[in-house]
């Protein structure tokens, strides 16, 4: 196999999937990583069945622990898969910590990488995920751009389209997360998930949060959970909440409980939560890709961040940044509830063919290598 595509956390599969269905339609099926970042049944394995990817051909099992301790589980459990099977190119997706290490382990054995999701910059240094997506990309030989900011800052960085033996490639491609939505959008609606919390289409709000800054101190999280149980108040929704591991252990070792009017739950598998999220009256986040799932399905979103390295999602989309501004979110659902609120456009190449793409894009470039061999 001259392809090793990895994964390792629960957004890279739903950007990898298409990707991985592509590359065997081109007749390039890739060895499947997993790196096993995401170990928990929900964050997982859930999401293989439910995407229909092959099971992993290597697990790796690196398991949850410190940046630090977890990356060089990463470094030296892939830097052995490399060595044992040569791929002739390493893909990686997104911006978690499977990410960048299998991109240094790439490079470092002169195997070149390519990063799907390339380009996209919060600017936030503070962010875990922005250091890793710097450095993926100046370690990328193919650089697979999901939304026209990427190719502006990557252009800034001085990476841009070089031809010759050590060529890049830089090329929009669009979003391969809106392939999965697309794919499994009308599958996930018809199986009604809301009815199994007691809640009504249109009529509820949907949480997520995990980002250390809003979780990680009670001083950050607990004005925030007095806010969304206000909006409950004031709009009459239900809020429901699943709690992601990190969330959830920061809840339990302070003994907070969630207010009235919003409701725990664990951790959705894939379809029950794009199907939630298609029918909710807004979705309160962090995340990243939730911002551009709700862009894609035209749902309200409001992202508790400062900022995003999603513009798109503001510019073009549903999305609104409201940091923690409790008048903000509050003035925000109001005009979400007395339908005010914009439903936005779907940006360019977010069509569900942009795994299609990507595939035809590694394909010639493997031919070029070929050639030139």
């Amino acid at each position: 196999m001259s392809i090793c595509c990895v994964v390792g956390a629960r957004p890279n599969f739903m950007k990898m999937a298409p990707v991985v269905d592509a590359l065997k339609e081109e007749g390039l099926p890739p060895l499947l990583v997993h790196t096993g970042q995401h170990y928990d049944q929900a964050l997982s394995q859930v999401f293989f069945d439910q995407l229909g990817m092959p099971h992993p051909d290597v697990h790796l099992e690196v398991g949850s622990d410190s940046h630090a301790r977890q990356t060089a589980r990463l470094l030296t459990t892939f830097e052995e898969v490399c060595l044992e099977h040569q791929p002739e190119l390493v893909v990686v997706a997104g911006d978690v910590n499977s990410t960048v290490a299998a991109a240094l382990v790439a490079t470092k054995l002169h195997i070149p990488v390519a990063h799907v999701e390339a380009g996209l910059r919060s600017f936030d240094r503070a962010m875990p995920e922005e250091i890793n997506r710097v450095l993926t990309d100046h370690m990328s030989t193919l650089l697979l751009v999901s939304e026209e900011s990427g190719l502006v800052n990557l252009r800034r960085e001085g990476i841009e389209g070089t031809t010759g033996r050590d060529a890049i490639e830089v090329a929009l491609v669009g979003n391969c997360m809106v392939d999965s939505l697309v794919t499994h959008r009308a599958a996930a609606v018809a199986a009604a998930p809301w009815r199994e919390h007691g809640l009504e289409p249109g009529g509820y709000a949907l949480v997520t949060l995990h980002r250390p800054a809003n979780v990680d101190t009670r001083e950050a999280l607990g004005p925030i959970l007095d806010t969304l149980a206000q909006v409950a108040a004031e709009t009459g929704w239900p809020v429901l909440f699943p709690l992601h591991p990190r969330t959830a252990a920061r809840l339990e070792s302070w003994g907070l409980e969630l207010p009235t009017g919003i409701r725990g739950c664990p951790p959705l598998p894939y379809l029950s939560f794009l199907g939630l999220m298609a029918r909710a009256a807004a979705v309160l986040t962090d995340s990243g890709g939730i911002q551009e799932e709700t862009t894609a399905l035209g749902v309200p979103c409001l992202t508790l961040r400062e900022n995003t390295e999603r513009p798109s999602t503001v510019e073009l989309g549903s999305n609104r940044l409201v940091g923690s501004d409790r008048e903000l979110i509050l003035r925000s659902v109001t005009e979400i509830k007395t339908g005010q609120w914009r439903s936005g456009t779907v940006p360019p190449l977010w069509d569900g063919a942009a795994g299609k793409r990507v595939a035809r894009r590694i394909g010639d470039w493997l031919d070029r290598q070929a050639g030139e061999s």
